[in-house]
């Protein structure tokens, strides 16, 4: 049981917090951490951090998920004990695979009342695995520096309230230098294929200009725009170019397509991941190096490597962009561009995949591709444009959006993003006709367990929050995203998905001509 009053506590912990270069701080109110609320409510009256309050922990947590990730600053998440922990649980586990900084805070009981049936109380150090904690808020600075997610719980004893003057000093921020890895020296000579996963090293993009190496960017990987950057790459590796691969250079945490997982499990193959093996989709072997940058010494040994790969990628998607299934996309990606773009999982972000521009300026793109989750994308959205300058656009499906549709259960009071979220609506998991279980095997039993349409009227849900509702066509879509929205609106787009699976075969077949 700790002897310093809640009130110190809490004020210990909002000062760590602003030393921490804190912006931004998620709330989802309760009694136990009542103090930590009227703290961070201080500093935000003083100007020193933006406020964020919301009532479901689940969608908190995205939404400072969504905050550290656009930021790249530690952002805190507050809760009170109990359940209301155990719900900021999936938003950690995407922080932790794809190494975002989000700081849990959960306000508990005195240690001595677990195991006693008391109020709300249950152990919640170690709730979860894998994840960093402490309770001493002196050693968070120590626990945030390995930039993942991190759980501190702090026990708060009554009184929790008092009336107390909050006053912070105004802190002098200064960004931690980073630490210097090792750097893995290529020669450029080998056939190299780059592939850049989510949240890959931007250096590479000069790197493979250096050695004429084509790039598979996925759309979150920041390298769509490289020089270098193959269009429809996961495609294009379904040909014939696949066999003259001599080497692989990965980075990021590439998930998004079956190919490009396939090829980084070959262990014939010699490959160097930039990043470690929490990021690397294979089975770490004998052949794969891993090293925290690349440097490539010489330049371009076989123009004819590039050349290939940049026409076969061109050839597939000039092809591809005739497809009226792909309007929406197109159409979200050119409207986003030079601004945000946040891209739901399943098919919205692999049709985005296939028709997205690459070697030009783009969009901002961040998706949530640790574990590529459908839940939280909403919320996740909101936190990312919250701290984006210029157009902000999400475009998910209308599971996605459902799955995570209290992230608009916003108060009147809160901070509110300018956010277009275009919802692609066909009525159900229209992945799942492109996977073994749209096989004409399963069809009897396609649509209840795998299909499951909801008939959710998604106007009447927005109407519900007092969020802008508009039904339109996709040959509309792109006039409707010329005009920026004040605060947050949906964009509805309904299409059939009885069709994709012939898409998907399509799609294969182009890569063989």
């Amino acid at each position: 049981m700790t002897d310093e009053r809640a009130v110190e506590t809490a004020r210990r912990l909002v000062a760590t917090l602003l030393a921490q270069e804190v912006s931004d701080a998620v709330l989802s109110p309760g009694s136990r951490s009542g103090p930590i609320a009227l703290a961070l409510h201080a500093a935000d009256d003083q100007g020193l951090i933006r406020l964020h309050v919301r009532v479901d922990e689940r969608e908190a947590g995205f939404l400072a998920l969504g905050l550290a990730k656009a930021s790249g600053r530690l952002t805190p998440v507050i809760t009170t004990s109990g359940t209301a922990v155990a719900n900021l649980h999936p938003a950690l586990l995407e922080a932790l695979h794809a190494n975002v900084p989000v700081l849990a805070v959960t306000a508990d009981r005195p240690g001595a009342l677990r195991g006693t049936g008391a109020n709300q109380t249950t152990v919640q150090p170690g709730m979860f695995p894998g994840i960093t904690f402490t309770d001493r808020i002196t050693g968070l600075a120590g626990a945030v520096r390995g930039g993942g997610p991190v759980h501190l719980n702090v026990e708060l004893d009554e009184p929790l309230v008092e009336s107390v003057s909050w006053k912070f000093p105004q802190n002098s921020w200064s960004m931690s230098q980073p630490v210097a890895g090792r750097t893995e020296v290529l020669e450029t000579g080998p056939r190299t294929l780059v592939v850049a996963g989510d949240g890959a090293d931007p250096t590479l993009a000069a790197a493979a200009q250096q050695a004429g190496w084509p790039i598979i960017a996925e759309p979150s990987s920041g390298l769509r725009g490289a020089p270098t950057s193959v269009a429809c790459g996961r495609v294009v590796l379904g040909g014939r170019l696949i066999e003259r691969i001599e080497r692989i250079v990965s980075a990021g945490h590439p998930t998004l397509s079956r190919p490009v997982t396939n090829l980084l499990t070959k262990t014939n193959l010699p490959t160097v991941h930039v990043g470690d093996a929490s990021t690397f989709p294979g089975v770490p072997g004998g052949n794969v190096t891993f090293a925290d940058r690349i440097s490539v010494r010489g330049g371009v040994t076989d123009e004819s490597w590039l050349r290939s790969w940049l026409q076969a990628g061109d050839r597939i998607q000039n092809a591809l962009l005739q497809a009226e299934q792909f309007t929406v996309a197109e159409a979200v990606w050119k409207a986003a561009t030079r601004g945000l773009l946040v891209l739901g999982s399943s098919n919205t972000v692999r049709d985005v995949d296939l028709v997205a521009p690459v070697r030009a300026p783009g969009p901002r793109v961040l998706a949530n591709r640790g574990l590529a989750g459908i839940d939280g994308t909403v919320s996740t959205a909101v936190g990312a444009a919250l701290t984006s300058y210029g157009r902000a656009i999400a475009l998910m499906g209308d599971l996605t959006f459902l799955h995570g549709a209290n992230g608009l259960l916003i108060g009147p009071i809160e901070p509110r993003p300018d956010l277009t979220i275009v919802v692609l609506n066909d009525d159900g998991g229209g992945i799942f006709h492109t996977l073994e279980q749209g096989s004409p095997e399963y069809s009897q039993a396609f649509e209840r367990v795998f299909g499951t349409p909801t008939r959710t009227r998604i106007d009447a849900l927005c109407a519900a929050h007092g969020v802008k509702h508009r039904l339109v066509e996709a040959s509309q879509l792109a006039a409707y995203l010329s005009r920026a929205p004040v605060g947050i609106e949906v964009l509805e787009v309904q299409v059939q998905r009885a069709g994709r699976r012939a898409l998907q075969s399509v799609v294969s077949g182009l890569a063989a001509v």
